[in-house]
């Protein structure tokens, strides 16, 4: 099980100040205390399903600062394909969890499967740590899971959004989440003392002379990549198409298993 924690979600999400940033911690703790155990519930336990997952969620939800949407909730009343069939039914049921359940219907189906009267009482849906397992159950619903052992951010967004709202803006976090999570298993990346083997694991936004060791490398693959000394998105994508190509991980980190990898791949090339 990786440690994901508070201190993992807060050093993905933007800072806020004043009341924001105290609604921020007090959600970020709340979570914080069942996010990894809540995760490996529904085998969202690998870099890549871990990253995703909360790379989205905190878009989500404005940075981990709200469980609720802002809207009032208004424009979903009369929505019949929401179940949403009595005066009120919209506000009522609008929009709560990390990934925003919404509709009388869908409260219904949720609270039954998780044994919650979720109709009586739609408030509960927005308490933080009932919030997370709201997103877990879309995330199992849909089957996430699989798109994220892709790596398919567009796919994931479309399933979560429909569309591909807020594209960058989940990239970037998602990005971000893949950098903690390595952190969190140990990994050192740039600008960090090495690790035993003298080779630093290098990941998205890592500089320096072993970033631009590894673009001759993968140069040397065929990989059309500058040598800049700065894992940008080119690089990360070489190193995954490099990882997909020799059966690994596909994380676009490069850690001892791909390093190995890619020593054994160039040996012997000029």
């Amino acid at each position: 099980m990786i440690p994901v924690d508070a201190q993992t979600m807060r050093e993905i999400a933007p800072q806020f100040s004043g009341r924001l940033a105290e609604r921020q911690r007090q959600i970020t703790a709340e979570v914080g205390e069942v996010l990894a155990p809540t995760l490996d519930r529904y085998d969202i336990n690998t870099r890549l399903r871990i990253a995703h997952f909360l790379g989205q969620t905190c878009h989500e939800s404005a940075g981990f600062r709200t469980t609720e949407e802002f809207a009032s909730g208004e424009a979903y009343e009369g929505r019949r394909d929401l179940g949403n069939t009595e005066p009120g039914d919209g506000p009522r049921f609008k929009g709560r969890g990390l990934l925003q359940l919404t509709g009388r219907a869908n409260y219904a189906a949720l609270g039954k499967t998780l044994k919650i009267d979720l109709v009586a009482q739609p408030e509960r849906a927005a308490e933080p740590a009932l919030s997370l397992v709201i997103a877990c159950e879309f995330w199992k619903k849909n089957r996430l899971n699989a798109l994220c052992d892709a790596d398919d951010l567009i796919a994931v967004t479309r399933r979560i959004n429909g569309g591909t709202n807020g594209l960058d803006d989940r990239r970037r976090l998602t990005s971000r989440a893949k950098s903690a999570i390595a952190r969190l298993e140990g990994i050192v990346l740039s600008g960090a003392a090495p690790p035993p083997d003298g080779r630093p694991v290098l990941s998205r936004d890592s500089k320096g002379d072993m970033v631009a060791t590894l673009q001759a490398m993968l140069r040397k693959l065929g990989f059309m990549v500058a040598v800049d000394a700065d894992f940008g998105a080119g690089t990360e994508v070489a190193v995954a198409s490099f990882q997909r190509d020799h059966k690994l991980d596909v994380d676009g980190i490069v850690g001892k298993i791909t390093w190995a990898a890619l020593e054994a791949a160039t040996k012997g090339l000029k």
